[in-house]
């Protein structure tokens, strides 16, 4: 089984791709599964029909998933692949905590509609990570963890989401340069036995490649950990934007968490409920 469980196409504001480029790509690779997850991101973004004003980022209004489109859209790729692929229903929530109530109110609209939720934090006080806003006038130590205390608490207060997503994001965009574990390794912990105590899950995200970090997303250390708390529920996803991207370095993905940090099995989703496949 092969299936990745993070893509975007251009009904994200940040992608260009149209879904049919993303399918076709997955299929030239043996993908068995895409998902497809769109951005939301209540607090610095608007819905796709609010009167506005919109905030304009790169030229174009930053808004969320136009959602009857997107599932409109997908129930046609559905049709127009069936036998070649399976796809899934997705989107990625970036949550703030004053942005759960908006959550919790899309989720209960589109219920029906999803196979998975991606759980993100891209935002603290509607203040972007990329440009670094959030970062500007704090420490490495202050920035880092505030976006684990934003985390954490979303996790506790937000229930409509089945694994965390790149849950050290930062990594990407500190200005200062890469981290250690160890500083906050007790409110990671915290995150983690959160998310299990929940029953939902975390992913690698194999775009640490593609970002030149110096570990996989999550660390290899927050990998472990999750397995020592009991976690079992793991999705793969390429976080690609672009065909190029998709199932991007699943190889060494697969590879490291079976061979070095002792998983055997990985899940896909289908309305909200996890299958496991061996990896």
């Amino acid at each position: 089984m092969k299936a990745d469980f993070h893509v975007h196409s251009d009904f994200s504001f940040d992608s260009s791709t149209p879904m049919e480029a993303q399918i076709e790509r997955a299929i030239e690779l043996g993908v068995d599964e895409l998902c497809f997850t769109e951005h939301v991101d209540y607090g610095v973004m608007r819905d796709w029909d609010d009167p506005g004003p919109f905030r304009i980022r790169n030229g174009e209004p930053y808004r969320n998933v136009d959602y009857p489109r997107y599932f409109a859209a997908l129930a046609e790729m559905k049709r127009r692949y069936a036998g070649k692929i399976t796809l899934r229903q997705g989107l990625e929530l970036g949550v703030q905590r004053h942005t759960i109530g908006q959550n919790n109110a899309l989720f209960e609209t589109y219920r029906g509609e999803l196979d998975f939720t991606l759980l993100s934090v891209h935002q603290v006080d509607n203040m972007e990570f990329y440009p670094p806003e959030y970062m500007e006038g704090r420490t490495q130590d202050e920035y880092n963890l505030g976006y684990f205390e934003e985390l954490l608490a979303v996790a506790r207060d937000f229930d409509h989401y089945c694994v965390l997503a790149h849950l050290d994001v930062m990594r990407r965009y500190d200005p200062a340069g890469e981290y250690p574990f160890e500083k906050n390794r007790d409110i990671i912990a915290e995150i983690l036995r959160t998310a299990i105590q929940k029953g939902k899950g975390i992913e690698l995200n194999t775009a640490s490649w593609r970002y030149k970090l110096d570990d996989i997303q999550p660390r290899r250390a927050i990998l472990r950990l999750y397995r020592d708390l009991g976690g079992e529920i793991l999705t793969i996803g390429s976080d690609a934007h672009r065909p190029e991207r998709v199932a991007g370095n699943f190889g060494e993905a697969r590879a490291i968490l079976r061979d070095e940090l002792g998983f055997r099995r990985f899940c896909t989703f289908a309305h909200m409920e996890p299958t496991f496949h061996e990896l």
